[in-house]
């Protein structure tokens, strides 16, 4: 192997290790802050996320030209991608209210769910129609949640309903964006789509942090002073959150769309095997097997849809 394609899979090595930390840490930290620590607040956090995303995609593009800075070219453009940054501001507090109460292993597994949701979305928005075989693996995407649903000791309803809430307004998001910025004057990347809808979320999600979890700031002060490390813990949580977007999309660029999907579906069962690790939340041989069958359903339909281009 020359030095080249040395350094080459060494660079991608590292950008895949970068993406599964800071994906996988994101979520495992987030389920500290909001369950373990006591700290209720999942608008606030994914508040603190956005800011983060606001800040350090402008310095990154801005001033280090991570990739080039795309304007937005009307008002018309900017609205759509305001639409877009409040479904995608509505999965992301979804997602962080379902962990208050489900273990990350189950939210994992309903999150598996969410090319039934896309293929959904794409035929109710766009007509786009699949093959009958393909739309069939997606019956085990489904049957696999039930399943792990009824062996989940820790089952919520409510964080069931959050979880499934939040995957379904990721599916809608990523069609959404395929109808709104269409055109080849209005497409993004998603470093500078993220740079744009970030503020967005935030100015929506202050007004939203200020009446439903008021107290925020007074329980975040006592926490801070009975863990000393809450304010760096929090800090850390917001730069992961750009860092799971950076590393994506940098993944997304230096890897191929199969290499994609499989270090995808393994991020999730790493994740789940980690959490339950950390969390020592009970599992059931029912739960893994149901999980288990989501995960293979995903991979089935996915290649499914690749067979039938």
């Amino acid at each position: 192997m020359s030095s080249a394609l040395k350094k080459e899979a060494v660079f991608i090595a590292s950008l895949i290790i970068l993406w599964y930390s800071s994906n996988i840490g994101v979520l495992l930290l987030n389920k500290l802050l909001l369950s373990n620590y006591g700290f209720g607040f999942p608008i606030f956090l994914t508040m603190c996320h956005m800011s983060a995303c606001a800040v350090l995609s402008y310095i990154s593009i801005v001033f280090f030209k991570i990739v080039p800075l795309q304007r937005v070219q009307s008002r018309f453009q900017f609205l759509k991608i305001a639409t877009l940054s409040l479904v995608f501001c509505g999965s992301v507090v979804g997602g962080n209210i379902s962990l208050r109460y489900l273990p990350v292993s189950f939210n994992q597994a309903v999150g598996a769910t969410t090319p039934f949701f896309t293929a959904l979305f794409a035929y109710l928005m766009t007509f786009k129609r699949e093959a009958w075989s393909t739309y069939a693996c997606l019956v085990p995407v489904v049957g696999g949640v039930v399943i792990a649903s009824g062996g989940e000791p820790s089952f919520h309803l409510y964080g069931f309903i959050m979880c499934m809430g939040a995957t379904a307004a990721r599916a809608f998001k990523s069609v959404l964006q395929g109808i709104l910025l269409s055109s080849e004057g209005e497409k993004l990347n998603s470093m500078n789509l993220l740079l744009y809808m970030s503020p967005v979320a935030v100015i929506a999600l202050i007004p939203a942090t200020l009446i439903m979890e008021p107290n925020v700031l007074d329980v975040f002060t006592s926490l801070g002073i009975q863990y000393k490390f809450m304010w760096l813990l929090l800090l850390i949580n917001s730069a992961m959150a750009y860092s799971a977007n950076l590393s994506n999309f940098l993944v997304t660029k230096h890897t191929s769309a199969l290499t994609l999907q499989v270090l995808g579906n393994a991020k999730g069962a790493v994740a789940v095997v980690i959490s339950i690790l950390l969390f020592r939340n009970p599992v059931t041989v029912m739960g893994i097997c149901g999980y288990t069958i989501t995960v293979l359903g995903v991979v089935a339909y996915g290649e499914a849809k690749r067979r039938h281009k």
